[in-house]
């Protein structure tokens, strides 16, 4: 990938992001991981390579008035699935919103349907027979509150709840509903909401899916946990220019090294 336009706009959003670094050509592996701090411009990257390739999105965006022109002078060689999408942890928050607001109104129904079932239960000491055919519908709702339990009234009216999970297992089930075979994906710092535990899952769920679905992954993040997937290419967006390095040669890895070697004999005293 290559700006051609980097001299005249060496001082524009997001042309001086890239051109001071002299971070031009990228070479993608199946699974390629930007790294580096905030505003380095690791999103921004995948941005414009998800906007080159025309890759599915869910979210908006904020586009800079020279972004599509950047985009323009960018190129790329080789076949992107028509599936291809860009996936961000703002696509995971609101998977989240959404299923806690679908429940909510669940829950409301419910308990009405509670109180329904009360009233219909109570409206008689003795069950009345059939008097008119224009109040079956009434007799009918009566007949089934008498019949049923509480519980069993509102499932067969109402049908069982969305499956509520906590964060971390509701962003591992939209990852895994979302990623599917022969695509390419953009992952936008896809770890936020993961404990270290759920991050594992992600860790291996990408890398089955690259190598045995035939998925290729473009990730950003600063996880060390994603960072350590087997034979990632990870570009470091911090350093100057901008190179390859192993994931425990990275900043914010070292940074999490040398913490819990600080402590390495507290962890001792524990075993």
């Amino acid at each position: 990938m290559r700006d051609m336009k980097s001299t005249c706009y060496s001082s524009i959003y997001p042309y001086k992001l890239f051109s001071i670094k002299d971070f031009y050509d990228i070479e993608f592996a199946p699974i390629t991981i930007f790294y580096g701090g905030n505003g380095c411009g690791k999103t921004t990257l995948l941005n414009v390579i998800a906007e080159k390739v025309k890759a599915k999105r869910m979210s908006p965006f904020n586009v800079s008035p020279f972004f599509r022109q950047y985009v323009d002078g960018c190129s790329y060689e080789g076949r992107v699935p028509s599936q291809s999408k860009v996936l961000s942890s703002d696509d995971v928050s609101d998977y989240l919103l959404n299923t806690r607001s679908l429940n909510m109104g669940i829950d409301t129904r419910r308990e009405e349907l509670f109180e329904e079932w009360l009233a219909l239960k109570d409206s008689g000491i003795r069950f009345d027979p059939l008097t008119s055919i224009e109040k079956y519908d009434e007799w009918l709702e009566r007949y089934k509150s008498r019949k049923l339990s509480q519980s069993e009234y509102v499932r067969r009216k109402l049908g069982a709840n969305v499956d509520m999970y906590s964060n971390g297992e509701s962003a591992i089930r939209f990852w895994a509903e979302q990623i599917e075979s022969d695509a390419l994906y953009l992952l936008d710092e896809p770890e936020n909401s993961l404990s270290i535990t759920k991050q594992k899952e992600l860790k291996s769920f990408l890398q089955d899916s690259a190598e045995n679905f035939c998925c290729q992954f473009v990730i950003s993040t600063h996880s060390p946990i994603l960072l350590s997937i087997e034979g990632a290419k990870i570009y470091d967006i911090d350093s100057y220019p901008v190179e390859c390095k192993k994931w425990t040669e990275l900043e914010n890895v070292r940074s999490y090294y040398e913490f819990f070697r600080e402590y390495s004999d507290l962890f001792a005293n524990n075993n």
